[in-house]
């Protein structure tokens, strides 16, 4: 392959597709402009620097960014938008396809929707016989530390949307998704009371930052 070095993002993106370009090249191209002496990929480097990776620049809010500078209110939007966008496709693609055989699209679904969460969310996504979601809630939220958690709301959410089964998910602020026991004896109650009503219960994801742990992965569901 030609050597890519020194082309400019949108041009690198048109010849060789935007997986080829790299997180700094990536978000010059929705900044477009630097600031004042300093070039736009540098601004970029800088702000992913500062933040340390693409989801904690995308979380932060206006005044984090500023400190920085370089992002306007009007850029500030932008990225916004674009981080909406991304988690609407990705809602989008799961109304659309089979979860059980797209497994990376429900994790990645997870990731943007809860990773950057600063307290304990649990949501719920309710399919139908196909595995395709009908609908996805965040049904509970808590602590830095705990949620609490009540399965005949759950299941009675489940009823109301005539769901064949269900997919849990929580997050874990701490940025590690090693499931903890009460996560363990939460799930058993929710299986429980879910099996009681005929309504599967296909996984629950742990969602830490840039990991997820499946609970159907370990045998334990």
């Amino acid at each position: 392959m030609e050597n890519v070095a020194g082309l400019p993002p949108r041009e690198k993106l048109m010849k060789y597709g935007a997986k080829a370009l790299t997180d700094v090249e990536l978000l010059a191209l929705f900044l477009r402009t630097g600031k004042r002496g300093v070039h736009v990929l540098t601004l970029a480097h800088q702000l992913l620097v500062h933040f340390g990776s693409l989801r904690a620049l995308l979380s932060a809010d206006l005044a984090q960014i500023r400190k920085v500078g370089g992002i306007g209110v009007a850029k500030y939007a932008e990225l916004n938008a674009i981080t909406e966008l991304a988690c609407r496709f990705h809602a989008s693609a799961l109304a659309e396809m089979d979860t059980l055989n797209n497994p990376h699209v429900v994790r990645q679904f997870l990731q943007n929707e809860l990773a950057s969460e600063e307290r304990e969310i649990f949501m719920v996504l309710f399919l139908d016989n196909h595995n395709r979601v009908i609908e996805h809630q965040r049904m509970f939220s808590g602590t830095l530390t705990h949620v609490e958690v009540y399965p005949r709301e759950v299941v009675r959410q489940a009823i109301k949307l005539n769901a064949a089964s269900v997919i849990f998910a929580h997050n874990h602020p701490s940025g590690r998704a090693e499931p903890s026991r009460a996560d363990q004896l939460i799930t058993q109650r929710l299986v429980e009371s879910c099996q009681f009503m005929d309504i599967r219960v296909l996984d629950h994801l742990v969602i830490g930052r840039g990991e997820t742990v499946s609970f159907a992965e370990r045998g334990w569901i």
